[in-house]
């Protein structure tokens, strides 16, 4: 068993589901503010703190000709990949 899950372990374990991560990426595109918001059961995540972390992301969302397509991808690449405290 692993020390430290990322939410792509707790996705491929079905702890979260495909609607609860798409969820979250929409609540987070609709409005950006700090701190935790609930993922799943026990778990939620700060979606502001895993974007700031990933320079690629910010300036996917900082780019002006970003598709909501583009927006949507990096927002849920970067959650997934994210540690799960």
């Amino acid at each position: 068993m692993l020390d430290t899950y990322t939410v792509q372990d707790l996705y491929i374990l079905k702890r979260i589901t495909d609607e609860q991560l798409d969820a979250a990426v929409t609540d987070f595109l609709n409005d950006p503010k700090p701190g935790p918001r609930p993922l799943a059961e026990g778990v939620a995540i700060d979606v502001c703190a895993i974007m700031a972390a990933d320079p690629h992301a910010q300036g996917i969302l900082a780019a002006r000709h970003s598709s909501e397509a583009e927006m949507h991808a990096v927002v849920k690449t970067a959650i997934l990949l994210a540690p799960v405290e």
